[in-house]
């Protein structure tokens, strides 16, 4: 069973709040103590926060289901429930938040990044917060309001500075098991790899990166073939972009030139940005060159300036910035130099960190829709907040409700959706008929 899940489903659910008391103060001598119910404590909150230290999301395949506690409800004596313990899901650096229907939530990209997931329910009022002029005993409360509960689908994207790509058995897992500690699944067969694997190399200067060696790309990736988006998408984020060439010229993989066509083909496809991306061509398998090579010295000009030296040309003209076999050690040391250098100047080029990106923010006020019986149906949660009281048959509570939901506007949002006359309006667990003059 795979030890690595990049995408998943999960259920989160904010806790309910609390009720709140209904309670009147009853002590010797005194017969008209006045009300003294307690608030309800609100339920806890859902919270996706990015943790280095979480390498997939292998913890939610099986167990999708998170939930906050809940609120505590209120009691006499105007003591308040204690506010339920919020939930952290701590998830890996990258992870992309969508809901159900593919709308981008959040980016959870650096370490500590926060995003709320399921907001808990607030606790309700005691009947002591209904003191007024007019009301001196009043003998209601609010019930705790619900959690909110969705379902969540989280996709990871790996960070990682460099990341290797190139055909399928042409090097990369052993390359990465020679200069890092990672161990990958090494064989002699296409596809050895099935999900990415990650690598911290230190260079002789103390420098460390994270390199990432992706499943291995056929032609069609970019437009799924195979598992190509599952593949790709680990190498969005990545700073340098390794192009491993197999050299073998042994019928094995396609002439050096068709295989840079084709990865670099596949990139622009699904990603134009990524061929804009600091790049390295690397030679694989120097070790199985046929006699007298398919490689040839790059010589360099006098007046040459650029900064990364070619080593090598391939006799179909595709220039390698080094020939490395990763069996034998040749060229590891110049291709780790060349990877450790490419990262630390896009390093120094970017900008400062930004915290994690929310595309969707919680919406806020009323919406009002048609219901399966004709009526109306008010949501959000402010107006659900309104009818959420202990006894809606009590007419101090009923008042009390109707006058709140004026005050949002919920009778002129009606009235805009074409609520006539006698139509039935449904808030949360409140269904009354429509008065054109008011609720």
């Amino acid at each position: 069973m795979s030890g690595f899940v990049d995408e998943c489903n999960i259920n989160v659910r904010g806790g309910d709040g609390g009720a709140g008391c209904v309670s009147t103060r009853r002590e010797a001598h005194v017969p008209l103590g006045g009300p003294d119910g307690g608030d309800g404590g609100s339920g806890g909150d859902v919270w996706l926060v990015a943790d280095r230290n979480v390498a997939s999301l292998l913890a939610f395949r099986d167990h999708p289901h998170r939930r906050a506690t809940n609120g505590v409800h209120g009691s006499g004596a105007k003591k308040h429930g204690k506010r339920g313990i919020d939930k952290l899901v701590h998830v890996p650096e990258g992870t992309t938040v969508y809901d159900q229907d593919g709308v981008v939530l959040a980016d959870l990209i650096h370490q500590g990044d926060r995003w709320l997931a399921a907001a808990g329910g607030q606790g309700g009022k005691g009947n002591a917060r209904f003191l007024s002029n007019r009301r001196r005993a009043p003998s209601f409360a609010e019930q705790g309001e619900e959690g909110e509960e969705r379902w969540l689908r989280l996709e990871l994207k790996l960070m990682a500075d460099v990341a290797l790509v190139g055909f399928p058995n042409v090097g990369k897992s052993t390359l990465i098991s020679r200069i890092s500690a990672a161990k990958p699944k090494i064989a002699n067969y296409p596809f050895t790899t099935l999900e990415p694997n990650l690598g911290v190399v230190r260079n002789a200067d103390g420098d460390e990166f994270v390199v990432a060696d992706i499943p291995g790309l056929i032609e069609g990736a970019s437009e799924g073939k195979g598992l190509g988006h599952q593949f790709l998408r680990h190498i969005e984020r990545a700073r340098v972009l390794a192009i491993l060439i197999d050299l073998t010229g042994q019928g094995v993989q396609p002439p050096a030139a068709e295989q840079e066509r084709v990865l670099l083909q596949e990139l622009g496809r699904y990603r134009p940005e990524l061929m804009d991306r600091p790049r390295l061509i690397i030679g694989s398998k120097g070790d199985l060159m046929e006699p007298g090579g398919v490689v040839e010295p790059v010589v360099v000009e006098p007046d040459h300036d650029d900064e990364r030296e070619p080593e090598a040309v391939t006799s179909d003209g595709v220039i390698l910035d080094v020939v490395i076999s990763a069996v034998t050690g040749r060229g590891l040391p110049r291709a780790v130099g060349l990877m450790a250098d490419a990262v630390r100047h896009v390093r120094v080029e970017e900008p400062e960190p930004e915290t994690f990106i929310v595309h969707r923010p919680i919406p806020e006020g009323i919406k009002v829709e048609r219901s399966d019986d004709g009526g109306f149906r008010v949501l959000g949660r402010q107006a659900q907040r309104a009818v959420a009281l202990s006894d809606l048959t009590n007419p101090e509570a009923l008042d009390h409700a109707h006058a709140k939901l004026r005050k949002l506007g919920v009778d002129q949002s009606l009235a805009k959706a074409g609520a006539k006359e006698g139509d039935l309006v449904h808030i949360g667990g409140l269904t009354f008929t429509y008065d054109i003059d008011g609720i």
